[in-house]
């Protein structure tokens, strides 16, 4: 999976299509990916002998597939590819040639 934590990523297809956001969780092992302000959830908190009941919005997960990375500098979204230098791989994207980390 080439999407990471923190990364600025571009919604391509469903309901929130066209949202930016920061990558807050990746699951390679599911696919998947949290975005913040993306795919908002409710979730119905039962009442405890602490806390009132409550209704909380959160962020659901999405398929990885349906992001993409999205290039602050340049504005726009880009595929990321893979390149070595000075011994070490980093991820580049594919638009700009510019290394993303």
């Amino acid at each position: 999976m080439r999407i990471k934590k923190d990364d600025t990523v571009i919604v391509l297809t469903g309901k929130d299509k066209g949202k930016t956001g920061k990558v807050l969780k990746a699951m390679p092992k599911e696919g998947r990916v949290i975005v913040e302000g993306v795919n908002i959830q409710t979730k119905h908190q039962k009442q405890t002998q602490k806390e009132a009941a409550e209704i909380k919005h959160q962020e659901g997960p999405i398929d990885v597939s349906n992001v993409m990375y999205y290039d602050t500098k340049s504005k726009e979204a880009t595929r990321i590819g893979y390149k070595t230098e000075d011994g070490k791989k980093v991820r580049i994207a594919k638009k700009t040639g510019a290394v993303i980390d």
